[in-house]
């Protein structure tokens, strides 16, 4: 390469120009041992050859700053997140943004979480509430909101109950454990609205979601709090929605849109990968935008579903789309802090270890290039 360089100058051997560490810097050195340039117009020359030099180097920082980012994300086989991957891919909106995925396919929420504490994920989809609590511990995740969806209470369609009073007494299915977010929230709904202690006045029964759902439709359950695609699929075989999460927040003062998932990351990470993260960002929303207005994107990812019956797709799609955020940045911090309250109060002893408000930085903010 510098014999390439030392021929665009009239100074023989000794006159060259130098490159160094082009990926990171350049150093340009100037070897006129026993060179001689006289009158202007060899100053001239050597000029337009500088200039010549700096288009070069210019084009090889363009094609090294196009190298698209890898992003290494991690979905659920028929979670949305590995919908939207997919829509992405096939609409080509990841080299439309600069940006490889590598995606893993985890086995549940847990293992996302495990891969991305070891560092073999950069990026899954989880709840901003499992990042407020690492960041007590110190972790750096932070969360972008990804989609508002909530818990739904879900009870037959001739069933007597018609409010949250009415579950007294009542077996009550309750998909995660005893500190899920939604039961925890419903629980406070109750309690404020009514006096009626949930734990204590019905017979809550946890459990995985698709178990639940069977032991509803068995009639071995009176009502069943669950996830919105599991609700959406009760939704379609007749079953009633009795209330959702929007409804109890508001139940419990919080009246603006409320993230309930996201994708989240390490600081640390993204301050070396902003333009993936970036990238990442752009080509979901357009993912989303186009499964929602596009039959045709749709049909695509319908398939991921595990669904077949147009009934259900149709009332997947339409629960998918009604999820879509449409406030960010200090909107949803200001809710969170409300909500992440709430959970304290209603959660006990066992959530509010570390004590204290929502954590600065739960939320990520792109900071100023």
């Amino acid at each position: 390469m510098t014999t390439a360089f030392m021929r665009l100058f009239p100074g023989g051997s000794e006159e060259a120009m130098v490159i160094e560490n082009a990926a990171d810097m350049v150093s340009i050195r100037r070897c006129t041992h026993n060179a001689r340039f006289t009158g202007p117009w060899s100053l001239r020359m050597i000029l337009k050859r500088l200039s010549f030099i700096a288009g070069l180097l210019g084009a090889s920082f363009s094609l090294i700053a196009a190298e698209p980012a890898t992003v290494r994300i991690g979905t659920l086989a028929t979670g949305t997140v590995h919908w939207e991957v997919a829509a992405m891919r096939h609409g080509g909106l990841d080299k439309a943004n600069g940006v490889v995925l590598d995606v893993t396919m985890l086995a549940g929420p847990d293992a996302g979480k495990i891969a991305l504490q070891g560092g073999s994920l950069d990026v899954i989809a989880t709840d901003w509430i499992w990042v407020a609590r690492q960041r007590e511990k110190g972790a750096d995740y932070s969360f972008v909101p990804y989609s508002s969806h909530q818990g739904v209470l879900m009870v037959k369609a001739d069933s007597a109950i018609r409010t949250l009073a009415d579950l007294q007494g009542k077996r009550l299915g309750v998909v995660g454990g005893g500190l899920d977010k939604n039961w925890l929230l419903l629980k406070g709904a109750a309690q404020q609205k009514y006096g009626l202690d949930l734990a204590a006045q019905a017979e809550p029964v946890f459990g995985a979601p698709p178990l639940l759902a069977q032991q509803l439709k068995q009639g071995r359950l009176d009502a069943l709090l669950t996830y919105w695609h599991f609700a959406a699929r009760l939704e379609s075989e007749g079953f009633r929605r009795l209330i959702d999460g929007r409804e109890v927040l508001r139940d419990l003062g919080v009246n603006s849109e409320m993230a309930s998932l996201g994708l989240v990351f390490r600081e640390g990470w993204v301050r070396r990968n902003r333009a993936g993260l970036e990238g990442l960002l752009k080509g979901m929303d357009g993912a989303r935008e186009a499964l929602c207005t596009s039959d045709e994107a749709w049909a695509t990812v319908a398939p991921l579903s595990g669904e077949t019956r147009p009934e259900v797709l149709a009332a997947l799609r339409r629960g998918y789309c009604e999820g879509r955020i449409t406030e960010t940045g200090a909107a949803q911090a200001a809710s969170a802090e409300k909500v992440y309250a709430l959970l304290r109060r209603f959660g006990g002893a066992g959530f509010a270890q570390g004590g204290g408000g929502l954590p600065p930085g739960v939320f990520w903010s792109a900071p100023a290039r």
